[in-house]
């Protein structure tokens, strides 16, 4: 079966150096240090294209009859040239919004949050919503003056800026701050009970200081949805659009080809494939519904869509909450918050269902789970499900972030054919806190544990759950190679990846786990060309230079869609 099938390829590769030799390629590139992560093929200096395929790869000598009138050329001059990064769990529309909301992502302090919401007010017309994104309370220089568990009571927000309804998204997208005028509007009140799943953070006195975790926030989002509900149908769409397109640009200038979307309700997805259909739909994207199960259950089948630029075949679940806000949920207590061991979001029963939804339409369920007990609840929830279904084989079903395993667990990811979706440049920012919250028995043996789950033989790959980080693969690269944090101190160390590992994180295993190694994730002959091209070489340039790296030209289906200046 093996000779049969390489029979067949040599036939495809030899049809299309055939076809390639009588056609000129429409794009070629050379004098490059080509890195192909194929490994039949390792490296080249030159590839060649025709239409949205790579036909040859190779020496500038071998690429040069290929070369006609009309076939553009880049001279890549020595610079390193790679598969496009696939981005393997981030929040397209989310991502779009953030650039487009206040960013409170470089906020040192809670005073420097009111400023800069102050800032806001005063070029805002009264009534109207401040939105904002990205504080993060492990990241400030000093704790608030007024603080519940570590996170401040608004009031001084509230003082600040008292004619308008402030909404603040944490950086990790689980956790809100709000002015009283907001908490007025979404009616919560000192006799409010928070929801499953979710805290209302209170004083001492009982009142809510403006801090809501988890599903607690839904009462302030939904408020924020009635005052933009006399929108029109085209003002909503122009605004998403609008959206799309700002994360597109994100992507194409980090080398960002294809975008695992981790989580889109199918009024979303019905943009994409309309945008796809009019071929308006510039990066590739592979996305997770997530709907509620009743809504699928009626919807999936005519939804899973396999295409070049749109496919649909994931399910997004939360089976808990972040660790920077403490909603991650523990097999035992958190370090520095004894009472509570996290939130567990969504039932196990729910998500079983979702499961066997996933199941009966072919679709790969995606789960969210950071803390311990997450991920064993979750593996033993997949385990079952399989047994249940022997006949279905090569799932590939995920979890997504996997950021604190019991050491007891990580094997289970191989045994059990469980993707870990995990992002980099997590580490390295949530560094700083992870011991004060999990102590350090349980930090070393199984915290952004990459190190132990490759050498278990899991399939791990890479990504920055955009835009809780910033989308550039660079730094997630980095962290996931050197583990350094702001500080320059190194988190963890032994559970870095080597260099190749992590570029495979980032191209040929995202392509697996997105049932796309046929086409992309490595630069072989046949497959899309989605290419990269960049300053530096990713595996020899010296650690401290790596993020000054830069992506100089992004290329997507054999067409320059991003060049540097």
């Amino acid at each position: 079966m093996a000779y049969t099938r390489s029979i067949a390829l040599l036939a495809i590769i030899l049809s299309t150096h055939v076809a390639s030799a009588a056609d000129p390629a429409t794009l070629v590139l050379r004098g490059g240090h080509v890195q192909t992560l194929d490994d039949a093929q390792p490296t080249a200096s030159a590839i060649a294209i025709t239409g949205d395929r790579i036909v040859v790869v190779g020496t500038d000598a071998e690429i040069a009859p290929f070369i006609g009138p009309a076939t553009q050329v880049i001279e890549c001059n020595g610079r390193f040239v790679m598969p496009g990064f696939i981005e393997g769990h981030g929040h397209f529309v989310s991502l779009g919004e953030s650039k487009r909301q206040l960013d409170l992502s470089t906020a040192t302090s809670w005073d420097d949050v009111v400023a800069k919401v102050a800032e806001a007010a005063r070029n805002t017309p009264k009534g109207k919503w401040i939105v904002g994104r990205g504080w993060h309370q492990g990241k400030w220089n000093e704790p608030p003056r007024e603080q519940v568990e570590g996170y401040p009571d608004t009031r001084a927000m509230s003082q600040a800026v008292p004619a308008h309804p402030v909404l603040l998204t944490h950086g990790t997208g689980h956790m809100v701050l709000v002015n009283e005028r907001a908490m007025a509007l979404a009616g919560i009140t000192a006799d409010t009970k928070p929801p499953r799943g979710g805290e209302i953070l209170r004083a001492a006195d009982g009142r809510a200081i403006g801090v809501f975790r988890e599903a607690a926030m839904s009462p302030l989002y939904r408020a924020l949805e009635r005052d933009q509900a006399g929108r029109t149908p085209e003002e909503v769409r122009a605004e998403m659009v609008a959206c799309i397109n700002a994360a597109t640009q994100e992507c194409l200038r980090f080398g960002v080809t294809t975008f695992h979307d981790a989580g889109a309700p199918l009024s979303e997805v019905d943009v994409f494939r309309d945008l796809a259909a009019k071929g308006e739909l510039p990066v590739r994207l592979w996305v997770m519904l997530n709907d509620g199960n009743d809504v699928l259950a009626d919807n999936l089948a005519k939804y899973r869509t396999v295409g070049p630029y749109l496919t649909v075949r994931g399910i997004k679940r939360m089976i808990d909450g972040a660790l920077g806000t403490h909603g991650a949920w523990l097999l035992e207590p958190y370090d520095d918050l004894p009472t509570s061991r996290g939130l567990n979001m969504q039932s196990l029963d729910a998500i079983r269902r979702t499961a066997e939804l996933a199941i009966e339409h072919d679709y790969q369920l995606c789960v969210h789970a950071i803390g311990d007990l997450a991920n064993r609840e979750t593996l033993s929830l997949m385990e079952s499900v399989f047994r249940a279904h022997p006949d279905r084989k090569d799932l590939r079903w995920r979890i997504e972030h996997a950021q604190h395993i019991h050491p007891a667990d990580i094997p289970r990811f191989r045994q059990l054919g469980v993707i870990a979706s995990m992002q980099g440049n997590h580490a390295t920012s949530d560094g700083p806190f992870v011991v004060q919250r999990l102590g350090d028995w349980r930090a070393r043996t199984g915290a952004y544990a990459w190190r132990s789950l490759l050498d278990a033989g899991a399939v791990v790959i890479n990504g920055t759950d955009a835009p809780v980080e910033t989308l550039n693969p660079v730094d997630s690269y980095f962290a996931s190679v050197t583990r350094r944090m702001a500080s320059g101190e190194p988190f963890i160390p032994e559970q870095a990846m080597t260099r190749v590992e992590a570029l495979r994180s980032y191209t040929r295993a995202a392509a697996w786990a997105g049932f796309e190694e046929d086409a992309k994730g490595t630069l072989s002959v046949g497959k899309l060309a989605d290419i990269v091209v960049l300053s530096q070489d990713l595996l020899t340039v010296p650690a401290d230079q790596l993020r000054s790296t830069r992506v100089d030209v992004t290329i997507i289906g054999g067409k320059v869609a991003f060049e540097q200046p």
